[in-house]
């Protein structure tokens, strides 16, 4: 009878058995196939410079991705390669590079790796080892449970357990000593074995599960080796001080300066550079110009001659690095240390106290590592992978392992190391096997700068120097700066720090007492404010009368840079200013000279537009403008979530880090990636029930079309939500006054007009050609797909299609326009979404009755002492 029910009620379930477990079936291939394209993790821990913390999928750069395919063609990839490519992410690398040359550089070095040709396999260390030797028996050792012999690392594997395999990983992990137990495990550890655990030989007796000819420890009892590496050599953490101040070396410092503001550097310069000589590298036309004036005057500050364009984790970076230091070698000067800076540091102690510090520590090399479990760091850090850096992008194209018989290390790019270890590394030796087959390792490596330094200080005669300090504190949160923003050039995901702000100052004033004399990352056009209270901490208060104290200026475009693409939006709204201004002040428009962003107590009060113009006497005059940009926007008044809605705007260059779109200036074109941001203030009333909104975001052009739509939930909040929400247009996108609608099911909560300016210039030239404008800003791409099902309600807030088609129209003959017509339909638009505020005149003339720009303090020319270094030469 209990058989027949039991029966009965399988038959019953059986179907729902059945869907149940291909639920299960498909949740363990979903879980599978995510740990497959994740890899390396979702963080990174220690305290690094820009570091890399996991993998995106090889294909994240492009929104739909085509299958990756098992082989390649020869007319696929437009050449024959060496080999048939087998690597997956070496294929996908292919498919996805845009210039030939980069697919042969590619497809080149996957063959040989492929090969075996390609990275040394092993490698011998030449730190001095003391009397440890590599692969040396110390014996059998009992162990404990609760108090391991060897409790620096654990590792357990069934299938590859074995001492050699044990000590290969022990050494690369930084340990002297290796263990071996229960056939499977491997233990690291620094402390010597204690005699008294010292076990008859025949106490270890279980075989390795990697090698069945060998033993690995047994039940508690641990087969121990020496790795190679000294017990005695782990690298110190501070460095020694000393009071001795006029025997001190003229420390020289490398700056790295890779961003457009010059106040800044020249700021930096100031506060902690001039005494001592400075080589500055920088690839921005703007910034270089403005620094080679400061040879001249400062025969301690040389600029490299040889440039770089780096991006983010490039191979490049280390490239630069090397350069500098080769420079500084072949230079005149007599130094004793090179630093690395970047216009983002700042010093956190004075320059006597540097100087100081490194007199007392000479010949000492002062790096930041990891600080964590170092297989841990190489997988997050992706130094097991191949990666290849060409048409400005770093290409991940497969799995290596790493050379045996070195141990690898690595942390922060941001260095202070002694002469002697800089000539060894810039100037290799053909015979010096280690050396070379570490620059090939690290020329394929993201972010090289990371890792090579601290690695070669750990396998060469200048291990005895390594000092775990790099001198710096860096402002780390990790929430906030982990957010995969990279993956535009490079096939990872990466961390940077955040900015110092005033709530970080506790953090500034905790270096005090510690052996750090830099803070980084600080970004005046961020927050100026902290910046002013650390140098008044250092320094002095200002005095109250100090001229423009709280202004900053920051360079958007200069008339003697190299144009290109990236200028074409700049200069189509500049000359439209430019020509709006002139003709306000009765002027005729000449020339474009530069666009500045201009901020005043950390708020954006608009760009500066300085130009050229011709008086009615034909006098060339020079002037400048101050312009607001504005966009308009409605709330509805009884929503609640409406009066609570701040900064509604629609940008571009949303950085999740900081929270904040970079787009100040909303210079925003048919090549542009929309997005809209917001904050929502938190809910004043405590006792009030929490809410939660469904809304939709319409994306409106022109014509009156929906080109785009996000769905957006928003949950109440304790505190202020900043949140962004992007668009996925086709390009080029329609010029014009577009509409963004935030809707629910029954209102509209908000709706902004915002301004897509036509462009007067391709690729850096002005439009020549009617086919060509027609191409950038006729507009007629479309997003959404023909086949999707436009809601009801939506239709309201939309044109119908007899005004569109009319609109239409337009829109073509508009986009066809050249010169003065395309100058006047630009005109029209710019003066509803730009607001000229106030203008100043360079030099002084009757013709115009403006305040000269050197006594108003938001212009570009205005005195800035802050960071005026020519006051050092007084």
């Amino acid at each position: 009878m209990e058989q027949s029910v039991s029966a009965r009620w399988l038959k019953r379930y059986r179907a729902f058995f059945l869907v149940l477990l291909l639920i299960v079936a498909i949740q363990l291939f979903l879980a599978y196939k995510s740990l497959d394209i994740v890899g390396g993790g979702s963080g990174s821990g220690f305290d690094a410079a820009e570091t890399p913390v996991s993998p995106p999928p090889p294909q994240s750069q492009a929104r739909v991705q085509p299958p990756v395919k098992t082989k390649l063609t020869a007319q696929q990839l437009g050449f024959q390669p060496d080999c048939d490519i087998l690597a997956r992410e070496a294929i996908s690398a292919l498919q996805r590079a845009k210039t030939k040359d980069c697919r042969e550089h590619i497809a080149h070095i996957a063959c040989a790796i492929q090969a075996g040709r390609f990275y040394a396999p092993q490698l011998r260390s030449s730190c001095p080892a003391g009397n440890h030797t590599a692969n040396v028996s110390l014996g059998c050792f009992k162990d404990e449970k609760d108090r391991r012999l060897l409790d620096g690392y654990y590792s357990s594997s069934k299938t590859t357990n074995s001492p050699a395999k044990c000590v290969e990983l022990c050494l690369q992990s930084g340990y002297p000593y290796a263990g071996v137990q229960y056939g499977r495990e491997c233990f690291c550890g620094y402390d010597t074995p204690p005699r008294a655990a010292k076990l008859p030989d025949s106490s270890c007796n279980t075989k390795c599960l990697g090698n069945a000819k060998e033993i690995c420890g047994g039940f508690y009892a641990m087969n121990i080796y020496e790795t190679g590496i000294s017990s005695e050599v782990h690298g110190s953490t501070g460095g020694h001080h000393s009071t001795r101040g006029n025997e001190a070396r003229a420390d020289r410092i490398s700056a790295d300066a890779q961003w457009q503001s010059a106040a800044s550097l020249h700021r930096l310069l100031k506060r902690s550079m001039l005494r001592n000589t400075s080589t500055t590298f920088t690839w921005t036309n703007y910034l270089y110009r403005k620094l080679l004036e400061l040879e001249s005057k400062f025969p301690n500050i040389r600029l490299a001659r040889k440039r770089f364009s780096t991006i983010w984790g490039g191979a490049s970076l280390l490239t630069m690095l090397l350069q500098c230091m080769v420079d500084l070698l072949q230079s005149n000067w007599h130094w004793d240390f090179v630093i690395n800076l970047s216009e983002s540091d700042f010093p956190v102690k004075t320059l006597d106290k540097l100087v100081d510090f490194l007199s007392a520590n000479q010949g000492r090399n002062f790096v930041k590592g990891h600080g964590r479990e170092t297989q841990k760091f190489i997988q997050k850090q992706g130094l097991d992978k191949t990666f290849v850096e060409c048409d400005t992008h770093m290409w991940r194209i497969g799995d290596r392992k790493l050379p045996a018989g070195i141990q690898v290390d690595g942390g922060s790019d941001w260095v202070a190391l002694s002469r002697p270890f800089v000539a060894y590394v810039t100037h290799p030796k053909e015979d010096d096997e280690l050396l070379q087959a570490l620059l090939k390792l690290f020329r394929h490596t993201l972010l090289p700068a990371e890792s090579f330094f601290h690695t070669v200080l750990r396998n060469t005669k200048h291990c005895t120097s390594y000092v775990d300090n790099n001198l710096h504190v860096t402002n780390w949160k990790r929430k906030q700066g982990c957010k995969c923003q990279y993956k535009h050039v490079v096939d990872w995901c990466g961390c940077s720090p955040n900015d110092f702000k005033p709530e970080d100052w506790p953090r500034l004033q905790a270096t005090e007492q510690k052996s750090l004399f830099f803070a980084r990352k600080f970004e005046p056009v961020i927050n100026q404010a902290v910046l002013l209270q650390l140098e008044e901490w250092l320094y002095g208060p200002y005095t109250s009368e100090y001229a423009n104290l709280h202004g900053y200026w920051q360079s958007l475009y200069h008339h003697e840079d190299i144009h290109g693409s990236g200028d074409d939006l700049a200069r189509s709204i500049g000359d439209s200013v430019m020509r709006l201004s002139a003709r306000q002040a009765k002027l005729d428009p000449l020339e474009l000279i530069e666009l500045t962003h201009y901020l005043h107590r950390d708020q954006y009060k608009g760009f500066l537009v300085r130009y050229r113009a011709r008086g009615y006497t034909g006098k060339p005059l020079h002037l400048e403008t101050r312009v607001r940009p504005t966009q308009q926007g409605k709330l509805a008044r009884n929503a609640r979530f409406s009066k609570r809605l701040r900064n509604f705007e629609v940008s571009t260059d949303f950085d999740q880090k900081e929270q904040i779109a970079r787009n100040f200036g909303k210079l925003l074109g048919p090549q542009s990636d929309l997005l809209l941001s917001y904050t929502l203030q938190a809910n004043a009333d405590s006792g009030a029930a929490s809410h939660s909104y469904n809304l939709t975001l319409l994306w409106i052009d022109p014509l009156g079309r929906l080109q785009d739509f996000n769905e957006l939930h928003v949950e109440d909040s304790a505190s202020d939500v900043i949140n962004h929400s992007k668009t996925l247009l086709k390009h080029p996108i329609t010029p014009g006054i577009w509409t963004a609608k935030l809707i629910g099911r029954n209102s509209i909560y908000a709706q902004l007009k915002f301004l897509i300016a036509p462009l007067a210039y391709y690729k850096g030239y002005p439009l020549a050609e009617s086919s060509e404008a027609a191409t950038l800003n006729a507009g007629l791409a479309v997003a959404l797909p023909e086949d999707f099902e436009m809601p009801v309600e939506w239709q309201q807030h939309l044109q119908t299609d007899d005004e569109q088609f009319t609109m239409r129209d337009e829109s073509l003959a508009k986009g066809k326009m050249l010169g003065q017509e395309l100058h006047s339909w630009i005109d029209g638009l710019v003066a509803q979404f730009f607001q000229l505020r106030e203008s100043c005149v360079v030099e002084a003339d009757s013709e115009v009755s403006l305040p000269l720009c050197s006594d108003v303090p938001w212009s570009s020319l205005a005195p800035d002492p802050k960071s005026e270094v020519d006051a050092l030469l007084k």
